[in-house]
């Protein structure tokens, strides 16, 4: 409403000038890997599927290149439309590559580090990640890690004062009965990143549906309120 129009909310990207302030970590969660979700015509509409899996191929950037992130299947970025030659394609959606590109464009001054599958299944990709991470105590230099849900478990950073999943709902609108207890399993986990050592740690669940009762149980980490409502559903 009032033309912020960027994927950083006010309060995220004052948090995040703050550690960047502080030399401290942050943590970006987004659980969708990619440049982005889907690749579409302007023109007529036509969306680009799997011809095997009947799901939108993702776009990813680093080899220009579309994929499917089920069965692996991959083409060539479409240059004009299949279905009406229209040379207006676009691409749509927010994955970590994107976010990634969008972070180091509006916080120059930081160090960033994305993890994903793409990077976690390259040869010594996870370690590399790793020793970026503990080597920045001894640098003295802000840094803000972009990733999907490998972020969210088994991460022990004690400089790390600030996790933000963006698009914290997108997870809710899978058809899986799953759903919403995997979304608010990621979300408490990826909270619990946060300030685990002598330094305070802040969480910022950045949606487009704050009164949603599936974040505002994981928010207030109140698993039995969740467990009660979700429970009902179930049964």
């Amino acid at each position: 409403n009032d033309g912020n129009k960027s994927i950083f909310s006010r309060s995220l990207r004052k948090a995040l000038n703050q550690c960047i302030e502080n030399n401290e970590q942050a943590i970006l969660l987004l659980n969708r890997r990619g440049f982005a979700n889907y690749v579409f015509c302007r023109d007529c509409g036509y969306a680009h599927f799997c011809d095997h899996c009947s799901v939108p191929l993702i776009y990813h950037s680093h080899d220009n290149l579309m994929r499917c992130h089920h069965c692996n299947a991959q083409t060539p970025l479409l240059k004009e439309c299949p279905e009406c030659q229209s040379p207006r394609i676009k691409q749509a959606g927010l994955g970590t590559q994107r976010l990634e590109l969008e972070v180091r464009r509006n916080f120059p001054e930081a160090e960033v580090v994305r993890l994903d599958r793409d990077i976690s299944r390259k040869r010594h990709g996870m370690q590399e990640v790793w020793e970026k991470l503990n080597a920045q105590i001894s640098s003295a230099k802000s840094q803000i890690l972009v990733g999907t849900q490998l972020v969210a478990k088994g991460m022990d950073l004690p400089n790390v004062t600030l996790v933000c999943a963006v698009h914290a709902e997108s997870g809710l609108f899978s058809t899986d009965f799953n759903a919403a207890e995997r979304t608010f399993q990621l979300l408490t986990q990826a909270a619990g990143r946060a300030g685990r050592h002598d330094k305070p740690g802040k969480v910022i669940f950045q949606t487009y549906n704050p009164e949603n009762r599936i974040l505002q149980y994981a928010a207030k980490h109140d698993y039995a309120s969740f467990y009660e409502a979700e429970i009902i559903g179930r049964q």
